[in-house]
């Protein structure tokens, strides 16, 4: 069976089963706080799970994009050197949210691996949690009962909590697992070794191809365990590996998932992967270029910030591998695109749809990091000549970490650059710098929350729709600390709040009860789909009841601007073509901001042109047009551009402006009039084929147009209050060229007297000719006569100043080459005069300058460094 097949015959067997086939959500995921990609085929379900969603379909499956790269799920460093371990890879699943559990799990499991896939049953074995007393957890005796209709009782191990116990978090859903092993080894090796030996033991032909997970609990935050009043049954099945299984092979990459990419990259590389490194590179770059292509086309770009890192990273380390082991010193990933839609665009038409955006970014990308890979070696160079220099064969691993965490260079080929030149890296400093670094990004990222204390039971309404203010009362509430702050979360019966969503920022507001009592409502946050409230302190009474009550004028300010973010993505369609799409946005009572796939810059007509469009609609005042609880299909009929790497149901709102329609969730102004003034103030690039506009509405707008005004008032009256302002202007900056030219020339004259005047008494010391200069004179002066004189005396001379601008006193020093090479050190000897001005510095052998604080020291400076000349 071909992988398509495979992936196919899964979901017929599960919906014969009476599941409910779903499509794969987003890798990445955009409104989880607790997650940044998804890394199991649960993430989707979650919201069911928790109880926040009712159960639509009891039973579901479904092939899920999961990228395992970050946090406790983290494959990246075993990717490429081991057989199965993938960084994007397809999850199969099958779910029961209340309905069957291990029994009928265990049941279907058998059957579709046994008698659908005819694997051999005499290769599977399976390990059942094999409890824990200090939990009161006892042996899994329910699973293991099932597996024996099936297995003889020695192919059913005990699996520890580690391995047989899952849990969502710290606190959530958790239960025991079931494992399903495969032994993929051939016939005399089985013999040699039994299989049960090498279960959970890391072995690549004896690897679990499926996980049933039995969540039968949820965990407190004080660790003790509830039962769940639904049990739900979620199972994960590695795709890649039970194509191996069915395939026959014995390494993931030797499936028709791999060998395709695997092939293109020895066509453009010119390399087959024969050298044990180059194979490992090859492998490296056939997964990375999966999880990259995944990621633009669910809507995360490379970036320096969170998730966009992540991507990054995983481009770069691609990237390297290349680099250094196949010898691709420019951009070829891209190039890669055309047989990953081969392989992968029927299951995933997004690939097909993005294809020319996915080329852009990863290219630039490349080349960008070609570029660092550049600048890090020339750095790395100088720091190799500078050990020399000293006569050091280790390299501080401090300057190492700064290659790496400034750079981008990677510390692996920082020691295989070093290690040519017959040098290695402090890995210890290396080390303990990287851990400073997680330290402060833990402690910055770190979140206690307590449990849930229940106030009452009940599901909480948003009204935000068609009411700023309701009556309420609290269902729940926890508190939260982070960064040495405290706050609560509160969940209300009713509320009008907005969560965060959708690119648009959390209401704020009030509680206020029946005595007038207020709290401040500083945010709402949607956490598992459940709109949450944060407060900094609680009412007195938690049970009474409350008014909940938006602030009008942030939320009106937010409103205009979510509904020019739709008229602006209307308009740019208009003027740049149908290929722009919407790849971001953040919407906020201050502006609004838009991100959209263009190649190109927008030029100041067209930008003229997008906002006279979106100013047209709001001369209009068209009224909104809002659908809510539409089928999908019904919603595309209207007009509405479902996005790539969004998450829809299968009812979605409706926001319609005239001809602008688009599948929503924010709020909006009741009509387009209500913003007043649009304005765009900022255009720019944030990656390969994205654009940004930054933009601001109604009173924002005004006051932006005040101030432009403000300024022109107060140049003209720089100008005595010229009418023609520009002319006056031009006038201006030509008569300043004119005397910038003659100020230039002035100089010239200045530096040709001064460096007559120091060449006239020099003097010379053991036959080398010293030149001394001493004074008020900029850096640049100095630096400007010092290679002036170098050009002049191109042998035994030195060149030493002492002088101050602006009280920063600095020493520069100059030494011919044939000094350099009889053993003078200019770096080293500035370095270490520049102590008198309480300075440092330093540079090449031939030249080097130091900076200092104390100019009073610079005497003894210029002592000390003529003194080492002598």
């Amino acid at each position: 069976m071909k992988a398509k097949e495979i992936r196919q015959s899964f979901k017929d067997y599960f919906e014969k089963k009476g599941h409910k086939i779903v499509p794969s959500a987003s890798m990445v995921i955009k409104d989880d706080p607790t997650l940044m990609f998804t890394n199991a085929g649960m993430n989707q379900f979650k919201d069911i799970i928790l109880g926040n969603v009712p159960i639509k379909y009891p039973r579901v499956a479904d092939s899920q994009k999961c990228l395992r790269v970050s946090g406790k799920h983290n494959d990246l460093e075993e990717v490429g050197h081991d057989t199965y371990h993938h960084t994007m890879f397809e999850m199969l699943g099958n779910w029961s949210f209340g309905d069957y559990f291990k029994e009928e799990a265990i049941a279907c499991a058998w059957e579709y691996l046994t008698e659908v896939l005819r694997l051999d049953k005499n290769n599977l074995y399976v390990t059942v949690f094999e409890g824990n007393p200090s939990e009161k957890l006892e042996r899994d005796d329910e699973a293991a009962g099932y597996w024996e209709k099936y297995l003889p009782k020695e192919r059913i191990l005990n699996g520890s909590k580690k391995d047989n116990f899952w849990e969502m978090g710290d606190t959530g859903p958790c239960g025991p697992c079931s494992e399903i092993h495969i032994d993929l080894r051939p016939k005399e090796e089985k013999e040699k070794i039994d299989g049960l030996t090498l279960i959970n033991n890391d072995h690549p032909q004896v690897i679990e191809i499926w996980n049933l997970v039995f969540m039968q609990f949820n965990r407190k935050a004080d660790g003790s365990l509830e039962e769940l009043p639904n049990k739900v049954i979620d199972t994960g099945m590695g795709f890649e590996r039970l194509c191996m299984a069915v395939q026959g092979k014995t390494s993931n990459y030797d499936t028709d998932v791999f060998q395709p990419l695997l092939r293109e990259i020895s066509v453009i590389t010119g390399r087959s992967g024969d050298l044990p490194a180059e194979d490992v590179a090859r492998r490296v770059i056939a997964d990375h270029i999966r999880t990259i292509a995944f990621s633009i086309t669910d809507g995360q770009l490379p970036s320096n910030a969170k998730a966009g890192y992540v991507i990054r990273r995983i481009l770069r380390r691609a990237v390297r591998y290349g680099y250094t082991f196949l010898g691709q010193r420019r951009a070829f990933l891209y190039k890669l695109l055309p047989a990953l839609i081969d392989s992968m665009g029927d299951a995933y038409p997004e690939l097909i749809a993005q294809r020319e955006l996915i080329e852009k970014v990863i290219k630039e990308e490349e080349e960008s990091f070609l570029r660092t890979l550049e600048t890090g070696i020339k750095l790395l160079d100088k720091k190799v000549q500078e050990a020399r220099a000293l006569r050091k064969t280790v390299i501080d691993g401090g300057d190492a970490f700064t290659l790496y965490d400034t750079y981008g260079f990677p510390l692996d080929l920082t020691e295989l650059i070093l290690r040519e030149e017959g040098m290695n890296v402090d890995r210890a400093a290396f080390d303990a710098e990287m851990a400073k670094q997680k330290d402060r990004a833990r402690n910055a990222a770190a979140v206690e929350t307590d449990d849930w204390i229940s106030v009452r039971e009940g599901e909480s309404a948003f009204v935000g729709y068609d009411e700023i203010s309701a009556e309420t009362q609290i269902l729940r509430y926890r508190k939260v600390k982070q960064k040495n702050t405290e706050y609560y979360q509160v969940v209300l019966s009713k509320t009008p709040f907005y969560a965060e969503m959708g690119g648009q920022v959390g209401d704020c507001g009030r509680l206020t009860d029946r005595e007038g009592k207020r709290i401040a409502v500083f945010d709402t946050k949607r956490e598992n789909n459940l709109p949450v409230h944060l407060v900094k302190q609680l009412p007195e009474n938690v049970t009474g009841t409350f008014t909940a009550e938006v602030d009008t004028q942030k939320r009106r300010a937010t409103e205009c601007n979510h509904t020019a973010t739709h008229l602006l993505h209307e308009a740019l369609r208009e003027v740049l073509g149908t290929h722009v799409e919407q790849k971001g946005s953040f919407v906020s009572p201050d502006f609004l901001r838009f991100d959209f796939s263009h190649f190109q810059k927008l030029t100041d007509e067209q930008i003229r042109t997008v906002e006279q469009k979106v100013t047209a609609k709001v001369r209009g005042n068209i009224a909104l047009d809002e659908r809510r609880h539409v089928p999908i299909a019904e919603a595309k009929k209207l007009g509405a551009m479902a996005l790539f790497g969004e998450k829809y149901g299968e009812d979605v709102r409706v926001v319609r402006f005239g001809s602008s329609v688009e599948l929503c969730g924010g709020t909006h102004a009741a009509s387009t009039g209500q913003i007043g003034s649009f304005r765009i103030i900022g255009e720019s690039s944030i990656a390969a084929g994205i654009r940004r506009i930054e933009a601001i509405t109604a009173e924002a707008a005004e006051n932006f147009f005040y101030a432009q005004q403000d300024i022109i008032h107060s140049v003209r009256s720089m100008f005595n209050n010229t009418p023609d302002l520009v002319l006056a202007l031009r006038k201006f900056f030509d008569e300043n060229a004119g005397l910038k030219k003659q100020v230039e020339t002035y100089l010239k004259e200045k530096l040709a007297m001064l460096k007559k005047q120091v060449i006239e008494t020099h003097h010379q010391v053991n036959g080398i000719h010293l030149f001394v200069l001493k004074g008020l004179f900029s850096a640049e002066t100095v630096k400007d006569m010092a290679f002036q004189i170098r050009g002049e005396f191109p042998e035994k001379a030195c060149f030493a100043a002492a002088t101050n601008a602006e009280n920063k006193p600095l020493l520069t020093l100059m030494i011919s080459d044939d000094l350099v090479q009889s053993g003078l050190h200019a770096g080293q000897i500035v370095r270490e005069a520049a102590r008198h001005i309480q300075g440092g510095g330093g540079g090449q052998a031939h030249f080097a300058t130091a900076g200092g604080k104390d100019p009073d020291g610079l005497s003894a400076a210029l002592d000390e460094m003529i003194s080492k000349i002598k």
